[in-house]
């Protein structure tokens, strides 16, 4: 089972994403702030993450400097979900595979996630 890490401080907008993504066949871990996602990266690789921008302790887009710039998890596709910084990670294309801005459709998020699973998988 394809696993997708959810990083976001708000629970609500967790929780959609770990229906609608469990509901398409995965499994799903979730952290709070950027700290808690290395912690379980540092457990286990996802094949994805999807993390909000604006969250405390570590903000998505260090949490994505984070992650490429480790050779382990450099691969690991991201995409970013934000209320009001998606200009910022527009700009940095080298570290997200997709931004979507806050309200998100979840149907384009699912399949920017399937899509980028199946690339990453093709790679």
């Amino acid at each position: 089972m394809t696993t997708i890490l959810v990083v976001d401080d708000e629970f609500l907008i967790t929780d959609i994403l770990v229906d609608a993504l469990e509901e398409e066949g995965f499994r799903v871990l979730t952290a709070s702030n950027g700290r808690k996602a290395l912690e379980l990266l540092d457990k286990e690789v996802p094949a994805l993450v999807v993390t909000d921008f604006m969250m405390p302790l570590m903000n998505g887009l260090e949490l994505a400097q984070v992650i490429k710039s480790n050779p382990d998890w450099a691969r690991i596709p991201i995409i970013l979900l934000s209320g009001a910084q998606g200009a910022i990670a527009r700009s940095r294309p080298e570290l997200f595979a997709a931004v979507y801005d806050k309200p998100f459709r979840i149907e384009n998020v699912l399949t920017a996630v399937v899509e980028a699973v199946s690339a990453q998988r093709r790679s």
